[in-house]
């Protein structure tokens, strides 16, 4: 499901769930507890990746449509503690995007410290509005502040997928290079980040992230029923279960 990798004083968290890095409890609490094991170990940095080609191709839906209401609200907490745990991390984190990242896998990516993405005809993007769901307030932070608020709401209101050079002029990744590169850029941005003064560098690091890490504080305090109402919505419903058999047919 996962493998942790160690780069000298920086830890690579490989999500290897075949066959898309679909995110269900079992990755998402095993990827907080790579991190917490990774600080735990002295990490100065971490880099969360991919397959090539496949970051993470979001929520794993068709196990999400066998839940009842309240295993659906347990995952979405599971996911809400995880963009957290990124939100959160002491250490700079690189977001290595090995290929496409739709919904919660380019969710993931906003928690991160910068952005790496696999130049070609990958795509990237908070889909969420095309199968009808309600886009967070702490999740449209997040976005915000990385591309900017008119580019955040044109980006989410139309659950826009773009591909690599869109989501570079976005701003939406911070990089592009092959995808046989990507984790080594990532590492390569890291390391300037550790050469500098440690303490001005981290704590600087603090302030420019106190608007998120205050909103992701307690990921469990945050108002999910929005969120919860729309998922469970006849019209969202329909274009999930669309979604899946849509997806059986091209297995």
């Amino acid at each position: 499901m996962l493998n942790v990798i160690t780069h000298d004083a920086v830890t690579e968290i490989n999500l290897a769930r075949l066959p898309v890095n679909a995110l269900n409890v079992d990755l998402l609490r095993a990827i907080r507890d790579a991190v917490d094991g990774a600080l735990a170990a002295g990490a100065r940095g971490l880099v969360l990746s991919g397959a090539p080609g496949m970051f993470s191709a979001g929520v794993d839906v068709p196990a999400l449509l066998g839940c009842d209401e309240s295993g659906v609200r347990d995952f979405w907490r599971e996911f809400f503690r995880t963009c957290s745990k990124l939100a959160l991390s002491p250490v700079p984190v690189v977001a290595a995007i090995t290929g496409h990242s739709p919904a919660g896998g380019a969710v993931l990516s906003l928690f991160c410290d910068y952005r790496v993405m696999a130049e070609g005809p990958f795509k990237i993007g908070l889909n969420e509005v095309q199968v009808g769901l309600v886009v967070p307030e702490s999740i449209q932070l997040a976005l915000r502040r990385i591309v900017g608020p008119y580019r955040a709401e044109r980006l989410m209101v139309a659950g826009a997928m773009v591909d690599s050079s869109q989501a570079l002029a976005h701003g939406l990744v911070d990089e592009l290079t092959n995808v046989e590169q990507v984790v080594t850029r990532s590492l390569h941005w890291l390391e300037g980040m550790l050469a500098l003064p440690s303490n001005a560098m981290l704590t600087t690091r603090a302030i420019a992230r106190a608007d998120l890490t205050d909103i992701w504080g307690d990921p469990d305090a945050l108002p999910i029923d929005q969120f919860l109402e729309a998922y469970f919505k006849p019209e969202t419903q329909a274009v999930l279960r669309a979604l899946v058999a849509r997806l059986k047919k091209k297995d």
